[in-house]
Order: structure tokens, then sequence, then C-alpha cells
């Protein structure tokens, strides 16, 4: 390798769908994309807390395609180990990132204090926590000014960033990499996440430009979706019946985006007859709380239709809504026995309120869980809906008797067919396939982009891929 090689390296959703991180090296000069948490079962979780696999000192740049916490939940930590550079996002990534790093700074410090009680009985040394609420307020400090769409950024000498709207979440963007390594120019385009179009909040993601490489998302890659009306339909049905049997239904939702497009239906719903119109609603989710009144500031990043209807009322209300952000409030739902829809954190059920709310009516025949988004290996979510009959809910073993639904058409990620479209037929010298499980999403599409002749690879966790 030369001094002017662009050099890959991924160090997190490789060949998996968590901990997104990816670093490129070239010309002395190192940028590195996402830096998130890795979830799921205890052993993806135990990845937290070892080395990155670099040097955090030595990272000039960090891109931010948005703020889910597999995206940007390690950020604090990278500061934390000594990164001093600058961090690039949208606005609404900004905003939606510094709830999100400190709601889950304030989980990790509760898990923390609950470890060190329990170790005490056993003589064993203090846990600690990733980082804490004053080091997830310390890594805003490296934030640069925000970065508006489609409007070019330097970056570090002979470097430059495009965002591009990806149509995932508020603010989500992919992001188109120049570098100008010294006789030639080497453009890299970078997925983030991929929304699915046709939603009803954001606008549709932006197709892939030129580029000689691309690291795609993978998350779908071997499916179609069920169509969003079906979806919506079916939700309908699964409260409706839920309700009419007399119990509780319980939706995990992730707090960005989902939370609010569920929100969103579940008005479009009552509104329109769809739904009993007295049944009592709960958005269990400080940080789904606080994410909804960041996207009523950020309406720049809606669809146009969904501003018009901005404009005739508040879409994220209805009657019988409840926002509980204190505890106390989230411990009342609980003496609910019938007639609450409940929409909790976490989406893939690994911590949060929902677990309280799952504790309390999922051995219950009359109530009903409704899952609305992806469940990664090891996680409590992906063991319900894998059928489980038993499940262990803070040291408790809790008998799955609930109504288990799983509703795929809300994904906000993009099917195999919209990826496929968004990548489109510009030649490629490689596309390094990411953010997937390998036996489903990538080898999936690594089958169909060998049919129409454009070279792929799905690299290991901190292979040196050099980009030339």
């Amino acid at each position: 390798m030369t001094e002017f090689d662009v050099v890959y390296r991924c160090y997190g959703a490789a060949k998996e769908v968590t901990g997104s991180c990816h670093l490129l090296e070239c010309g002395g000069k190192r940028v590195l994309v996402d830096c998130g948490l890795f979830q799921g079962g205890h052993e993806q979780e135990k990845a937290n807390y070892a080395s990155f696999g670099f040097d955090p000192a030595a990272i000039d740049v960090v891109l931010l395609t948005h703020a889910h916490l597999d995206h940007c939940g390690r950020i604090p930590k990278l500061v934390k180990e000594g990164f001093r550079g600058r961090i690039f996002a949208t606005a609404a990534t900004r905003d939606l990132a510094r709830i999100v790093m400190l709601d889950a700074a304030g989980l990790q410090e509760e898990d923390a204090r609950r470890a060190q009680r329990s170790g005490r009985r056993r003589g064993e040394s203090p846990a600690m926590p990733l980082y804490t609420l004053d080091d997830a307020l310390h890594a805003m400090d490296f934030f640069a000014e925000p970065v508006s769409y489609d409007s070019d950024v330097a970056l570090v000498e002979g470097i430059q960033a495009r965002f591009l709207d990806a149509g995932h979440i508020l603010g989500s963007a992919s992001i188109l990499l120049t570098l100008n390594t010294g006789d030639r120019t080497c453009r890299i385009h970078f997925s983030g996440d991929i929304g699915s179009p046709g939603r009803p909040i954001l606008r549709r993601p932006e197709s892939a430009p030129e580029a000689d490489y691309v690291v795609m998302e993978t998350t779908y890659g071997d499916r179609p979706h069920r169509a969003l009306p079906d979806s919506i339909e079916e939700l309908y049905r699964a409260v409706t019946e839920t309700l009419g049997r007399g119990g509780n239904v319980i939706i995990p939702t992730f707090a960005l985006e989902r939370a609010q497009e569920i929100l969103y239906y579940l008005q479009q719903g009552t509104q329109q007859g769809m739904l009993p119109p007295h049944a009592q609603v709960f958005m269990d989710s400080p940080m789904a709380i606080s994410a909804t009144e960041i996207f009523r500031r950020h309406t720049e990043c809606f669809d146009r239709d969904f501003q018009a209807k901005l404009r005739q009322g508040d879409p994220f209300t209805m009657p019988h809504l409840h926002f509980c952000r204190e505890t106390a409030d989230s411990m009342a739902i609980n003496h609910i026995e019938s007639g609450a829809i409940i929409l909790a954190g976490s989406g893939m059920c690994t911590g949060g309120r929902v677990l309280h709310h799952l504790k309390h009516n999922l051995w219950r025949e009359r109530s009903s869980v409704v899952f609305v988004g992806y469940a990664a290996n090891g996680s409590l979510a992906r063991r319900i809906v894998d059928g489980a009959k038993s499940v262990r809910i803070y040291g408790d073993d809790v008998q799955v008797n609930a109504q288990v639904w799983t509703i795929n058409g809300f994904s906000a990620h993009a099917d195999q067919g919209a990826l496929l479209n968004w990548l489109g037929n510009s030649p490629r010298k490689r596309v390094l396939l990411v953010h997937g499980e390998y036996d489903r999403g990538i080898r999936a599409m690594e089958e169909c982009l060998s049919k129409v002749g454009i070279a792929c690879h799905a690299p290991e966790r901190d292979e040196a891929i050099v980009l030339n």
C-alpha cells in the first residue's frame, strides 16, 4: 500500500446488523463513518467494551449518517478514549443524537448501579458504565455546524463530503465522499440506512450517485416488505381484536421514526373510525416524547404532503393520548388490565420500560404484543417472534401466552427491490455489503448483484480493503 491508497475497514455491522462503524484512511487522514453501539444478546453487547480496533485520537473526522443507537451509540466512548476531531451531521440528526446518547448513558449508569449492588454481595470489583451522562454531554461539544443536504462540505485537506437524504429517519443521510489521492480522485458512497419509499412522513430516499465504490446496507436484502396499506390494516385488526377481548396492546417501538409513525397511524385510525374512539394510548418513552418534539421542529425533513397536513393540525396528537415521562406514570400503566395501547421502548426489547409492560402482559392470553420493527439475533424480541414459550425478564420466567403479531411492512429499511432501485445501474468498481445477516440479507444481495455483473464483497471485521 502507498501513501495515497484509500484503505477501507469495517469495525461494526460486518456480517451483522448492529454497531455500524467504517474507517477510511488516505494520505495520513482518517475519516470514520458512524460509531454505533452493538445491540442484541450478551455477546454483542460485550463488544462495546472492547477496543475499537483503531486509535480514537488518530481519527480526524466522524460523519454520522443518522441518530439510531447502532450508528451513534459509541461516540461518547470514542471521545472518552481520545477523539478530538469534528463530527458532521444534519441538524435533525444532531438534535436526535443528543437525546439518544443521553438516554443510553442513563441506562448504562442504571445498569452499572444494579450490577454494583449484586457484585458487592459476591465480592466482585465494581461494574462501570460504558460511558456516563457527562461523557455523552461532552461528546456533543465536538459536533460541527449542521450539514445541509446536497451541499459539499470540506472535511480535511483533499476530502469532501456530500450528504443526501436517505429517507430512513428524521435527518438521515447517505454520504458521498470524494478523495483526491495524488493524481486521481476516488468517490465512495456510504448508504447509511436506506428508507422505504412511499412513507407518509419523510421524503423518498435520494438514489445513489455515481461513485467508484458503494458501502451498502443489506438489512432486508433477502425479501420484499409487505404492502404498507396491508400492514396498517393488520395493525388496526390487532388493536381492535385485542381491545375487544379485554386485553392490552404492547407495541415495542424504536423511539425515532417508528414511534412517531405508529402514533400517526393510530391518530388516523381513530379519526377515520377504524379504531375504538375511547382507546387509551400511552407513549411510554421519554426519548420518544422528546423525539416527537424534535420532529415538530424539523419540518424541513418532511414530505411535501405531510407538510400540508401539519398546516391543518398536529398529526402527532389524538384524544386519550398520554405522554408518560415520569417513572411513576409508567408504573401506573401496569395497573390497567384492559383497553390500553402502550408504545414503549426499546424496539428490540433489550431494555427500557417495555420490559415491565411485557412482564405484566406477556402471560395474559387476552393481551397482544405487536412487533413493527427489526429484531436482531439474540434480542428478547427475536426470541418472542421466533416462538419462545417462556422468556426471562428481570430474573423471572414469564410464559408467552399473549398473541404475538409481527408486521414487517412498517420497516424504516428499504427491502430488496428498493435497495436495488436505490443502487441503480451506474458502473461501480465494487459494492461492499454491510449491515445485514450474512445468511440472509447479504447472501441474497450477492446473488442479485452477481446476476447483473456488479462486483461485490462482504467485508470481515477489521479486514483491510484497498480501494484502487
